[in-house]
């Protein structure tokens, strides 16, 4: 393995002792209320927001929207009950549960909520509806930690730093990965930060081993025909001297044009899905696999992935071209989603697409599309003229549905969690949603939380509750009391 550093990425790389000092003056000064809607240049909001998430011509600014343009005092819940939560998590990006000690008695569990304000701590285990903080990294004004992953075994949190965080813009500012020692909850401590050219979202792949990080739209640097940023690779084997790839992966994604890649998910089988604007394309980061691409066998890294499945999704089902995350049910998890003795195991790949468009219902969706067609790099030869799009099998909006508020126009589909066949989803100002998507052709609405104030960005089921980051609220506990039919 070679590890190679070009013009571009040295200087990113260098002077991450200047990112630290900084990080400790904002942790003693003034948290700020909100990252800056657009950098100081005098972008518009709609400018913001077509970088944010790659809505192009969108009146909302994807991540970067506050509240929808009509608050009402409406609210609704069905089929669950809030049973606890903390408030002083306002600005609530992502969560993470990890375990630490062996045993009933010393085992503990330790809620990590990252977002504007860095990391808190909370320990569920003495009462999983009563998070008690324990601990916190102060970092106002960070973005975007969303969607944070972090290494179990050796405890680490890999916090990325978009460049709008701390007063940036994507133009110009400042991307990277923050590396956060969670050893002892009660005393988290920064370990180092590496520059990246990419730093919306960061994943782990190979055991976190390596880290992929993502997005958004371009810096003023990079190839004019861009539409947005790939995948940087990051070895952290030691993870106090992480390593940047130069190459980056994950080009030409979108029919050719190397466009913003958001987000990545790993599934049972090691498969790293990445999701953006183009669509959703699977890679094997690890073993020797068949290259549909160069038609031969090889070995997988994670610096240099095998191409394995996925491509565009159909526009004639959804609004945009802008995926954001997806979820493959294969292996140890196939029960969880739709039945696989009817649709396979690892056939389907369920997506959400988010935009922000005119009006609700042409808004973002959870989107259910079928890999098959797809498996013989398809979706890496696709082009403008000669395009090939993923069957969609199902799709479900917010807009309309029962529980839904008609006055809000903030509707868009965010990331979800499945478990037993109910995937839950966040929808912004229009809540948390519970879905039956064992029929993939037809989920349905089995309950749902949507509190007057809400902005649900990420849910997770960890035990019989589910935990909601809520942006403007702070976490929501949530116990399902619904049944299936």
């Amino acid at each position: 393995m070679s590890l190679r550093t070009s013009v571009n990425v040295r200087r990113f790389v260098q002077g991450g002792g200047a990112v630290v000092a900084s990080v400790a003056l904002l942790a003693a000064g003034t948290a700020w209320a909100c990252p800056p809607e657009s950098d100081q240049s005098a972008r518009t909001a709609s400018g913001a927001a077509s970088e944010a998430e790659g809505t192009s011509g969108s009146r909302h600014a994807g991540h970067y929207h506050r509240a929808p343009s009509v608050r009402t005092e409406s609210e609704a819940i069905k089929g669950v009950r809030r049973v606890g939560g903390v408030s002083d998590a306002k600005g609530a990006i992502s969560l993470m549960f990890i375990d630490y000690g062996k045993g009933h008695r010393n085992k503990r569990t330790i809620m990590y909520a990252t977002g504007q304000f860095g990391v808190k701590a909370y320990d569920i285990t003495a009462d999983p509806r009563v998070p008690k903080l324990v601990g916190q990294l102060n970092m106002p004004g960070m973005w975007e930690t969303e969607d944070t992953d972090f290494d179990p075994e050796r405890k680490i949190i890999y916090l990325s730093r978009d460049p709008r965080a701390f007063n940036g813009n994507t133009q110009t500012g400042e991307s990277g990965i923050y590396v956060v020692d969670a050893s002892n909850p009660e005393n988290l401590r920064h370990l180092t930060y590496v520059k990246v050219p990419a730093g919306h979202t960061t994943t782990c792949v190979n055991d976190c081993r390596y880290l992929w990080t993502g997005g958004p739209a371009k810096a003023n640097w990079m190839p004019a025909d861009w539409g947005g940023r790939p995948v940087w690779v990051t070895d952290v084997r030691d993870p106090a001297h992480p390593k940047v790839f130069e190459d980056p992966i994950d080009t030409g994604r979108n029919d050719g044009k190397t466009d913003y890649t958001h987000d990545i998910q790993v599934d049972s089988d090691g498969v790293a899905w990445a999701s953006g604007r183009g669509g959703v394309r699977g890679y094997h980061t690890s073993g020797k696999h068949y290259d549909p691409v160069l038609k031969k066998k090889r070995v997988a890294t994670a610096w240099n992935p095998v191409p394995y499945a996925g491509g565009g999704l159909d526009e004639a089902t959804t609004n945009s071209t802008f995926m954001h995350n997806s979820y493959r049910a294969v292996g140890r998890t196939r029960k969880q989603a739709a039945d696989p003795r009817r649709w396979g195991n690892g056939k389907l790949l369920y997506v959400t697409e988010e935009t922000f468009n005119e009006g609700c219902a042409n808004d973002g969706l959870l989107v259910i599309s079928s890999l098959e067609g797809s498996y013989d790099g398809q979706g890496w030869r696709s082009t403008p003229q000669d395009p090939f799009r993923l069957r969609t099998v199902g799709t479900w909006g917010v807009a309309g549905k029962e529980g839904s508020d008609p006055a809000s126009d903030d509707c868009s589909a965010h990331y979800f969690d499945v478990r037993d066949g109910v995937l839950v989803q966040s929808f912004y100002a229009q809540g948390t949603r519970f879905l039956d998507v064992r029929d993939p052709t037809n989920p349905r609405q089995l309950a749902y939380y949507r509190p007057s104030d809400a902005s649900s960005w990420q849910p997770y089921w960890h035990g019989k509750y589910v935990y909601v980051a809520d942006n403007t609220r702070g976490i929501d506990v949530l116990e399902p009391t619904f049944r299936r039919r």
